[in-house]
Formats: C-alpha cells, sequence, structure tokens
C-alpha cells in the first residue's frame, strides 16, 4: 500500500458512520408525489406505444421522419404515442401523433442537457420527473407496446429494462419492436450467438417478443398480430 493509499485507508477507519446525518428518508415524499402525480393523469390516457430513440436526431435525419410516420400510423389505429416528451425521436413521435390527431403524452426527466419539452405533446400530458426510475414505472405501466428506434446508452437501458421485466415475469407481455435493423441486426446477433448460444445465459423464448422491423407498416402489424391474442391492458 502507497502513501497516498494508506491516507485513504486512514481516513475511512478514523470517520465515525453513525455521526452522518441522512436525508434520504426525507426523499420517499418527493418520491411519492411524482409516483401519485404520474399515476392520476396516465391512468386516463387510454392505449398507448411508447416511442423511443435518441434525443440527438437531427429533423433532417431519416430516422426523424421515420419516428414521425410511426406516431401518427398508430394513432390512426387509435393508439396514442407515449415519448420521453424531449427532442430528437421523441419530438418525432409527438408529432405524428400530434398530426394524427391523436394523444400525445410526454414523460419528461430534469437533466443538464439535452432534454426539454417539445411542442407537440399535448399541454395537458406534459409529466415532469426528477427520478429515472419513477418515470420508466410509468413507461412500463402505461405503454401497450415499445417501438424503440436508434438510440443511445438510455434507449438501451429502457429497451433492456422492458425485456428484463417481462423476463421475469415482473410486468405483463407486451411487444417489443427495434426499428432499423442496420443498427440493431449486430446487437441481436450477438445476443443469439454469445450471450444465448455460446454463454447460455437466456433462453429462446426470452427473444420471442423481440422484433427488428424497418418500416411503419411492419411495426403495426407486430402490433395488431399481437393483441389478436391477447387484451389490452395495464401492464402491471
Amino acid at each position: 500500500m502507497n502513501n497516498e493509499e494508506e491516507k485513504i485507508h486512514s481516513k475511512f477507519e478514523q470517520k465515525d458512520w453513525s455521526d452522518i446525518k441522512s436525508n434520504d428518508s426525507w426523499a420517499i415524499f418527493k418520491i411519492m408525489s411524482e409516483f401519485v402525480d404520474g399515476f392520476e393523469k396516465m391512468a386516463r390516457i387510454g392505449p398507448c406505444v411508447t416511442i423511443f430513440g435518441s434525443a440527438r436526431t437531427k429533423k433532417d435525419h431519416p430516422d426523424y421522419k421515420l419516428a414521425e410516420e410511426i406516431g401518427y400510423t398508430l394513432t390512426q389505429k387509435g393508439f396514442g404515442i407515449i415519448t420521453g416528451g424531449g427532442p430528437g425521436i421523441m419530438e418525432a413521435g409527438n408529432k405524428g401523433a400530434y398530426l394524427g390527431g391523436g394523444t400525445s403524452v410526454g414523460l419528461n426527466i430534469e437533466l443538464p442537457f439535452e432534454q426539454h419539452f417539445n411542442e407537440y405533446v399535448d399541454s395537458d400530458k406534459n409529466i415532469e420527473f426528477d427520478y429515472f426510475f419513477v418515470r420508466k414505472v410509468m413507461f412500463m405501466k402505461y405503454s401497450q407496446g415499445f417501438v424503440v428506434m436508434p438510440g443511445g446508452f438510455g434507449t438501451m437501458d429502457e429497451f433492456f429494462e422492458a425485456i428484463t421485466l417481462i423476463q421475469t415475469k415482473k410486468i405483463g407481455k407486451f411487444p417489443i419492436i427495434l426499428v432499423g435493423s442496420k443498427f440493431w441486426g449486430g446487437l441481436i446477433e450477438w445476443i443469439k450467438s454469445t450471450v444465448m448460444s455460446e454463454y447460455s445465459n437466456i433462453n429462446s423464448e426470452d427473444l420471442d417478443l423481440i422484433s427488428v422491423v424497418d418500416t411503419p407498416g411492419e411495426v403495426l402489424k407486430v402490433i395488431e398480430e399481437f393483441y389478436r391474442k391477447y387484451n389490452l391492458s395495464p401492464n402491471f
């Protein structure tokens, strides 16, 4: 152990941790208020599909137009659209819902960059969160399907959390649709060849609810075929 490590170790040994005051227990009231507000607003929205994707996607990018078309197509079949409420793919999904005359929901999160409400979210369905985990509960509970466009870590997080909750039977099944075979194909191939076949860390049926598509029509087809077998209902 070098001198710097000894100093750090000494500080931890000398610290009387019983003297540390914590405000963690008080945070429960803020967390509860976010859950109550979210539940009360979301319970009345009706069947919705969530569109995930990058906040960095520009308006002239093909993925932006594709997300807009998906949002519009789904509203013509009676589904509302839920997004994270911000720019990029989220804005495109809400814009499609707006142009289609459908429900347009934004579940925003306070971030130091990138995130702000887009103009296409219904004024009474702008909901802002401090806590990612509360926000994700709203996505999982009130979505009848996930449409996952190309995105970054946040998009991956939401995709894998949904798969995990369904796999462990913590929520009801719903379709998870990855849009963009070029973007998602390598990941799915790695999951199949390495995670499943080489390491046996998942079963083949764990992938049954994942579809990889490229067009709005294919998205709609997957969702409609799923709900020919299952009733529309909350997922918890």
